[in-house]
């Protein structure tokens, strides 16, 4: 059994309104109060990041935003940079998710400028690798997340490397009710460890590489027992306080 801490997000994607954030925190604090063993990261939208991050902030529960620039500021249109999420008290964020490659074009070479830029701010990176059902077909998987792993970390210097969180998500299983089977979830994040201890021993040893791809109640036990998943990065199931807080409850230790 690892002793990497156990390290499980809720991403929200576009959902709760800044009301529907307060009801869902009310109900999640006391449900994982006594879960102290886990990092709990909530992701809201934009605009109820600052009353997420004043709801937790006398709890061990943190915030996450689900994007942002790479450049301080600029003539950005619709933008967010760093120092905006971090004067708010944000403590970390998403980058590289599958539907914001997918839908947004985000490339490598962006997030290869992206997490070094959060480290520097002090924000948290989770990173999301993983690949497409074709690719997984073509037995493309190795070759893509050796790909993304490797650009999008290229701007981390070794000693900072187990700073980020690296979320594998196969993007056939986020959003459509498949999952992966363990076993291929296992084989992927001990591929993407191996991929970083090409970079540092050191750091993939302390690297927490978490799991995405429609992770709920029902699975997450099986998921969070295998020795390589360090957590979960929770979408669909997260929206529910209830169920998202017993994702948390199967990842304690």
């Amino acid at each position: 059994m690892s002793d990497r801490r156990p390290y499980i997000a809720a991403n929200w994607k576009m959902h709760k309104t800044v009301e529907e954030t307060e009801a869902f925190v009310g109900e999640l604090l006391p449900a994982v109060a006594g879960a102290g063993d886990v990092d709990v990261v909530v992701c809201p939208p934009y605009l109820a990041l600052k009353r997420a991050v004043e709801l937790c902030a006398q709890s061990p529960v943190r915030v996450a935003a689900q994007n942002m620039h790479e450049e301080e500021s600029g003539a950005f249109t619709g933008e967010v940079s760093a120092p905006m999420l971090t004067e708010i008290g944000t403590d970390a964020v998403v980058l590289g998710h599958s539907e914001r490659r997918t839908y947004f074009n985000e490339t490598d070479d962006a997030l290869a400028r992206k997490v070094p830029a959060a480290l520097e701010a002090g924000l948290e990176p989770i990173l999301c690798v993983g690949e497409t059902e074709a690719e997984r077909d073509a037995d493309a998987t190795e070759s893509v997340l050796l790909r993304q792993v490797t650009a999008d970390l290229a701007g981390v210097v070794d000693a900072r490397l187990a700073d980020v969180v690296v979320a594998y998500e196969p993007v056939w299983a986020i959003g459509t009710g498949r999952t992966a089977t363990p076993e291929q979830a296992d084989e992927a994040i001990a591929f993407i460890r191996r991929t970083v201890a090409g970079r540092s021993a050191e750091a993939a040893d302390r690297i927490r590489i978490i799991y995405g791809g429609s992770v709920k109640p029902a699975n997450a036990a099986e998921l969070m027992a295998l020795d390589g998943v360090d957590g979960a990065l929770v979408g669909g199931a997260s929206l529910d306080p209830a169920d998202f807080s017993a994702i948390v409850e199967a990842a304690r230790p």
